[in-house]
């Protein structure tokens, strides 16, 4: 399966399996950025990412982090 931007919940869950020793409320846009692209199932235009989709991630991995 390839990750896509609106792919957020699945997102969240790959990046709180690659960092799980990282809260995510304290991670800058630029590393979540960048950790997202490095994801080995993510496929999508690193371009086409926005502050919007961003928090939405960063909100979804919080809520991952959280359970």
């Amino acid at each position: 399966m390839s990750l896509r931007w609106t792919d957020v919940s699945e997102i969240a869950m790959g990046l709180f399996d690659q960092h799980p020793d990282v809260d995510p409320q304290y991670v800058r846009f630029t590393d979540l950025h960048r950790w997202v692209c490095e994801l080995e199932d993510f496929s999508d235009d690193p371009e086409r990412s926005g502050e919007k989709i961003l928090e939405a991630i960063q909100a979804a991995w919080i809520e991952e982090a959280a359970d």
